[in-house]
């Protein structure tokens, strides 16, 4: 599938019917490798000469932001598919391909009457595309929110042992709780254990001799209980911090273990569910943007056009999808069937043409021309 089309317009000078034919035929000859396409302009309301080229000082700027949300939304789908290990599903439009609708684009009369101002149309266009991407925000940072807990809890759970949650470390058996003693988990260097171990019992009076056990280690640190009574366990986490090791508040509840468990299987419940309800809304809010971006093309060509070539509306609309070698060929044998006389006016500053630095890529050519990029 090609993702990137040409949407051009050239002057009808006798019918649309033989020009078409000439197109087809100069591209089948000069450039077979480019797909050529009819683009289904319908007889819009044309207006005022005025209101048509206020219009056409707005048309790039809200194809820019129409075309942004477009690719926004598939960004997002991308994202959601690789979150979860899968490649992104076909994007469609109103069932079909994308590229399909594209390149047999039929205009929607009951969404879009053609009888409505041009101004109307495009203003329709911009408001609706204003209203899925404020909420695609809101469903993003939803989805996210519920991301950013679970990833917290994550980090928690598998970080350093300077800051991670120990309770899926710490067993029953590990602590002893009465009425005079206490165990205290103790967090040591790696390289600083051999001075734990020779250590601990000398910190402070009372605590328990060869009590310190080893139930965890990582990369930087080892994870050791040690036993005392309780009446002086704040004078040796005093002393501990002085030595470097870190006492790490801990207290054993199987309640708060349980309650922290279920905690994280409803946020993994609750992103799942966020992520496939996310997903689902990207999928059909794509094909209802880009469905309401090709309607604002077709204003954009008709418009253009009628700037372009004058009144009454008489011009040939298509899609190419010319490979990069073609190009250049293409260019010439749209150029060619222009007829214009001052064609080398619209060239661009490289080619010799006195207009070509003065505008953009879409006015650069003696026809109307711009780019969609699908991706």
């Amino acid at each position: 599938m090609a993702t990137r089309y040409w949407v051009v317009s050239l002057p009808v000078k006798s019918s649309a019917s033989s020009l078409w034919t000439q197109l087809q035929e100069a591209i089948s000859k000069q450039a077979f490798d480019t797909p050529l396409y009819r683009f289904n302009v319908p007889n819009l309301r044309v207006g005022t000469l005025d209101s048509l080229l206020a219009l056409s000082d707005d048309l790039l700027k809200s194809n820019s932001f129409v075309e942004g949300v477009t690719h926004k939304i598939r960004r997002q789908i991308e994202d959601l598919e690789r979150s979860s290990g899968v490649e992104a599903g076909a994007l469609t439009v109103d069932g079909v391909p994308v590229d399909s609708y594209l390149t047999r684009f039929v205009w929607d009369e009951a969404k879009y009457p053609t009888m409505s101002p041009l101004r109307e149309i495009v203003d329709s266009v911009h408001s609706f595309v204003a209203k899925v991407e404020d909420d695609l925000k809101v469903r993003v940072a939803e989805y996210n929110n519920v991301r950013s807990q679970l990833n917290a809890i994550n980090r928690k759970q598998t970080g350093s042992l300077a800051v991670r949650d120990l309770s899926n470390l710490v067993k029953p058996e590990d602590i002893i709780t009465s009425e005079h003693l206490v165990t205290l988990l103790a967090v040591v260097q790696k390289y600083s254990q051999k001075d734990w171990l020779s250590s601990y019992e000398r910190l402070t009076d009372y605590v328990v001799p060869r009590s310190s056990k080893k139930l965890y280690e990582d990369n930087e640190y080892a994870l050791y209980t040690v036993t005392m009574f309780r009446r002086v366990s704040d004078t040796f986490k005093t002393k501990a911090r002085e030595r470097g090791f870190q006492i790490r508040d801990f207290e054993y509840s199987p309640e708060a273990q349980e309650s922290r468990k279920e905690e994280l299987e409803k946020l993994m419940q609750d992103q799942e569910t966020l992520r496939s309800s996310l997903l689902q809304w990207c999928y059909s809010s794509y094909g209802e943007v880009f469905s309401s971006w090709m309607h604002f093309c077709a204003v954009r060509v008709f418009t253009e056009s009628i700037l372009r070539y004058g009144l009454p509306p008489s011009f040939l609309a298509c899609v190419l999808a010319p490979s990069n070698k073609s190009e250049k060929k293409v260019r010439s044998i749209l150029e060619g069937l222009c007829d214009t006389a001052n064609s080398v006016y619209w060239k661009s500053e490289d080619e010799g043409g006195a207009i070509g630095g003065l505008v953009g890529e879409a006015d650069a050519h003696p026809y109307v021309s711009f780019t969609i990029n699908l991706v």
